[in-house]
């Protein structure tokens, strides 16, 4: 299920989806950043572009990692991420340091329950250009969002074929 609410100038994007596997394996493939490639939709042309050679030991808090992506036909963003949080199999946050937004803040947090893994995603995002921002591109970046989690949700159920 996926929410999207406005409340004092920030947009909120609220996620969830349970995964039939273990807390284990479901934090194993969240953690690394090459498993978002697989999890993004293709005509997002999405790339890594730079990680630090620590970066193959897993995530950690300070973790910079740039991408570029094209949220929309002829154009390519560059974006800038920091890990700023971790806590093993609960949860991590990224920050957008540089790029498309006026601020992003990305939380993924994994809890077992009864039924599975549950994945819950909260992203909290201010858009450029203030109401003028809101007003032009809120519809579509609300809409480019919404696709995006929803392809994630379809990727995942491949990815961890327990799901029906």
């Amino acid at each position: 299920m996926i929410t999207i609410s406005y409340q004092s100038g920030i947009f909120v994007l609220q996620s969830s989806l349970i995964v039939k596997s273990t807390l284990s394996e479901v934090w194993k493939f969240i953690s690394v950043p090459e498993n978002l490639f697989r999890i993004t939709p293709p005509e997002m042309n999405f790339k890594i572009t730079f990680q630090s050679a620590l970066d193959k030991k897993g995530m950690y808090a300070g973790q910079i990692i740039t991408y570029k992506v094209s949220p929309m036909p002829f154009y390519r963003a560059s974006w800038v991420t920091e890990i700023t949080q971790v806590q093993e199999k609960k949860f991590f946050i990224d920050e957008q340091r540089f790029g498309p937004y006026s601020f992003w803040h990305h939380q993924h947090i994994i809890a077992e329950t009864d039924e599975g893994v549950e994945m819950r995603d909260i992203v909290s995002f201010k858009l450029p250009f203030g109401g003028l921002g809101n007003m032009l591109g809120g519809w579509f970046v609300k809409k480019q969002l919404r696709k995006i989690f929803n392809y994630r949700t379809l990727k995942m159920k491949e990815i961890f074929p327990g799901n029906s």
